[in-house]
């Protein structure tokens, strides 16, 4: 093959790249623009995919040209970091989208490697090349790459599972992962590169000032980049504010010396528009970076206000910057003469100053208060704009092909006298730019057709869209005061920065649904008329003080009152509690609890599995709740053993938010065991019992008050040294529950003012009154007890019965009538976590009623019968 087709197919193999990841870019929004992952990926298929894999072909090509000599290796270890970071690139957003954090290590890695061998080539090709005019410019793609090693190792550390939960600690990886790809690895390669492009693109004379400006202004930006990746490590956003803020100052240097090229030759090309057009959103999105960060109340807020620009980084900059470059570079690179270079060159600047419009006056366009749908049609004109780049670069290498001559061929990349861009006339300027503007407000008006407050409008509303980026973090919501103007609608977009899951339900019913950890959701608030208030309703996370309040500036005093109250006549119209009936008995074919125990088994080690889920339960007649349950069942299962055993619990969550468990029977560090775990975890916990007594488990996830109220809760008995036989065992676990509506959770606000719908023995109310305890005349009786609250004591009695023996919290109280022989008790009182148990004899037969003898409570359902038979 000749040289100079073997040079024309390599280039255009490795063009076809860029092409393909822009593809799968659209296709992205197509397929999962509604997904959580969606605009991560979106953005990530054109910065690490397209604009990266550019950098790296084109990067070369540039230090080539501007150190007259070929990169150690050639086009072949070019092929093959091509190879690599496209494997990486790929392995990175399938390990992100599947949860697969190895896979996203792996791919990280041969990311950073890559750009390691990058850099290390060029170092090589400079000490080995001969001085050249403008070979200071290529440090600049030296220094991108360490940004890109820097930037993909912390994006590494924001994809570790653990990292969400760790406080501000992602959003400041968030930020420095941001600033040092976009600002550094990007923008690095672009400033170093722009310095000589515009110049040749816009046919202006290239000063001698480039050369020292980019010997002074590289090392103001990388020491911006390193202030700014600093303040990850240090925990300052003041630090970050000024890492920005020295990095502008740096790139005020280069927009001034780009606005003197500008103002001395105008662009009169696609590429030439477009590359200026890129360099003016860089600076806005630089300047936006800084704002963000000085203004912003937190890490948490910081990173939210970030999110909301890295679009038009990824869009008005980058996306601008490659195919603007792509427009002016692909006729030099492809040669094939004067006439073919001119012909490939008209063909990629088709339409050009209408498709800079179009994509420029859109971007504006969605910075202003829009509807949905207009924001979302600005959007797809946008991106469909840009592509138009795809079709014309494939119709531009048909005609190169056609149209080619040995003329030409192996021209300096950066003279191309015999492939000047066409000028477009000045009527052709004003028809192109006219069209524009038609399709912008052609656009407009579809979106406000298609937008239902665009085409009704409620009564007092505005028609704009109020935006507002929400962050959950520590079990809060960042911001958590919103001021909407009254009649505009509210458009939340909710990003779960925590380690668990959460929702926010308004009391207007708007309700997101759940969020799992490290994923977006949009939520409608819709018409602000009034006041809101929303709230988490997972776990008790709202008695955290998980809440947002929503403002509505300008609305009439009566209209927050009259929403609140509506609210509060619909939530107390169907509480469970209006169906509690103290008198009802429950159906024929109720089966109580079992509340006989069973004696310790005699192996050593207990093996067993607790497995979290939502059971919906009947916890009265006629009442029933969905209860976060261990084995279904709360309480949970009675476990039992003696002191020296071993106990190997095996705890599965298939629940749908984070749970834990806490033996108090064991005497352990609580890091490892008693953690949180998500929905389709598990782990194991173990433990010695050392010490005897009624001991308590539940699970202490915050709010613990509200977890073990909603049911997760439950005993392990570990027998005293020589604990007698007796003739009748049974165990019974004071709980309370706060009733929510029918068939749903408890109510996390009555928990919070210890206001119980009911007090119950083994999760039912008088349960035992419909099914009695049994014994016989002359039997030895024991009765175990927990009080598992978690907000009211316990003051066990048996009505016509006397305790000869009480054991309380480890110790005998009384044993056998005590010292004298005739001591007796009438109660064991306990506090919340407190257990222990009595022993009595009955001497007649009857029905005896036991109850807590805090009466009110007894009166709730903490009552029930045993029935003494002759």
């Amino acid at each position: 093959m000749k040289p100079s087709l073997k040079r024309r197919l390599w280039h255009q193999i490795t063009g076809m790249l860029v092409p393909v990841w822009l593809i799968l870019g659209i296709v992205s929004i197509v397929l999962y623009r509604a997904s959580s992952f969606g605009p991560w990926l979106m953005v990530h298929l054109l910065l690490l995919g397209a604009v990266s894999t550019a950098i790296l072909v084109w990067s070369q090509h540039f230090a080539d040209s501007l150190l007259k000599s070929t990169a150690p290796g050639g086009r072949y270890w070019l092929g093959i970091r091509l190879t690599v970071h496209t494997i990486g690139a790929a392995m990175v957003m399938i390990g992100i989208i599947g949860a697969w954090w190895h896979v996203v290590l792996t791919g990280g890695i041969l990311v950073g490697l890559n750009a390691v061998l990058h850099a290390t080539i060029l170092v090589r090709q400079m000490r080995g090349a001969l001085p050249a005019r403008f070979a200071p410019l290529v440090r600049y793609y030296i220094a991108a790459a360490g940004c890109l090693v820097v930037g993909v190792t912390l994006g590494i550390l924001m994809a570790h599972p653990g990292s969400a939960a760790a406080g501000d600690y992602y959003a400041r990886l968030y930020i420095a992962h941001i600033g040092l790809n976009l600002l550094g690895w990007v923008g690095l390669t672009v400033i170093g590169t722009v310095a000589l492009l515009l110049p040749t693109v816009l046919h202006s004379h290239i000063l001698s000032t480039t050369r020292a400006a980019a010997r002074f202004t590289l090392p103001i930006l990388l020491a911006g980049l390193v202030v700014l990746g600093t303040s990850a490590y240090a925990d300052s956003r003041v630090i970050t504010a000024a890492g920005v803020l020295i990095y502008l100052v740096g790139l005020a240097k280069v927009l001034g010396e780009l606005a003197g090229h500008l103002r001395r030759s105008p662009a009169v090309s696609y590429a030439g528009w477009s590359i200026t057009a890129a360099v003016a959103w860089f600076a806005l999105c630089a300047l936006g970076f800084a704002v963000v960060v000085v203004a912003a109340t937190s890490w948490a807020d910081a990173a939210a206000g970030l999110k909301a620009l890295v679009p038009y980084f990824a869009v008005g900059f980058s996306g601008q910057i490659m195919i603007g470059a792509l427009s002016f570079l692909i006729p030099v690179v492809l040669g094939g003469g004067p006439r073919a270079s001119k012909e490939t060159a008209h063909e990629l600047d088709r339409a050009g100053l209408f498709r800079v419009g179009v994509v420029n006056g859109a971007l504006v366009l969605t910075l202003l208060p829009m509807p949905d749908l207009v924001t979302a049609a600005l959007w797809v004109v946008i991106l469909t704009t840009l592509a138009a780049f795809i079709v014309l670069m494939v119709r531009a290498l048909r005609i190169n092909r056609k149209t080619r001559t040995p003329l030409g061929v192996g021209l300096p990349l950066l003279v191309r006298d015999g492939a000047a861009d066409p000028a477009p006339q000045p009527h052709s300027r004003t028809g192109m730019l006219v069209a524009a503007a038609a399709t912008l407000a052609l656009t407009l008006a579809i979106g406000v057709a298609l937008e239902p407050a665009g085409t009704t409008l409620a009564s007092g509303a505005t028609g704009h869209t109020t935006m507002v980026d929400v962050t959950m973090i520590d079990t809060r919501f960042s911001p958590d005061t919103i001021d909407v103007p009254v009649g505009d609608t509210l458009v939340l977009t909710l990003t779960n920065n925590d380690g668990m899951l959460h929702d926010l339900v308004f009391d207007s019913g708007v309700d997101s649904g759940s969020v799992d950890p490290q994923t977006t959701m949009t939520v409608d608030v819709g018409l602000i008329d009034a006041d809101l208030s929303g709230w988490c309703s997972l776990g008790g996370h709202r008695l955290l003080g998980m809440v947002l309040t929503v403002n509505a500036i300008g609305a009439h005093p009566s209209a927050a009152a009259d929403s609140q109250a509506d609210a509060m006549h619909s939530d107390a119209s169907v509480s469970a509690a209006d169906d509690i009936d103290p008198m009802r008995e429950p159906e024929s074919d109720f089966v109580a609890r079992d509340a006989r125990l069973a004696p310790a088994a005699s192996t050593a080690v207990h093996r067993s599995t607790m497995t979290v889920s939502n059971t919906e339960s009947e916890v009265a007649p006629g009442v029933t709740q969905m209860l976060w349950t261990y084995n279904k069942t709360a309480p949970g299962p009675t476990l039992r053993g003696t002191v020296g055993d071993v106990f190997e619990i095996t705890f599965v969550n298939a629940g749908t938010i984070g749970h834990s468990l806490d033996f108090h029977a064991g005497s352990l560090a609580p890091d490892k065991p008693m953690q949180t775990i998500d929905p389709g975890e598990e782990l194991t916990y173990r433990f010695t019992a050392t010490r005897s007594g009624i001991w308590m488990y539940h699970c202490s996830t915050m709010p613990m008050s509200a977890h073990i109220a909603n049911g997760m809760f439950g005993a392990v008995i570990i027998d005293p040294p020589g604990l007698a036989a007796v003739d009748q065992e049974y165990v019974l676990i004071q709980s309370e529950f706060y009733l929510g509506q029918q068939g749903e959770e408890g109510d996390a606000e009555k928990v919070q003012t210890q206001s119980p719908d009911l007090l119950t023995f083994n999760g039912y109310a008088n349960q035992y009154v419909a099914a009695p305890l049994t014994a016989t005349v002359g039997e030895k009786v024991r009765v175990w007890l927990l009080d598992a609250g978690p907000n009211s004591s316990s003051s066990f009695h048996v009505v016509g019965g006397q305790f000869d023996t009480v054991f309380s919290e480890g110790e005998y109280l009384l044993r056998g009538g005590g010292s004298t022989g005739t001591g007796g008790a009438q109660t064991l009182p306990l506090a919340p976590a407190q257990g222990g148990f009595v022993e009595l004899t009955f001497t007649e037969a009857g029905t005896y009623p036991f109850v807590s003898h805090v009466m009110s409570d007894a009166e709730k359902g903490a009552r029930g019968l045993i029935l003494v038979t002759d």
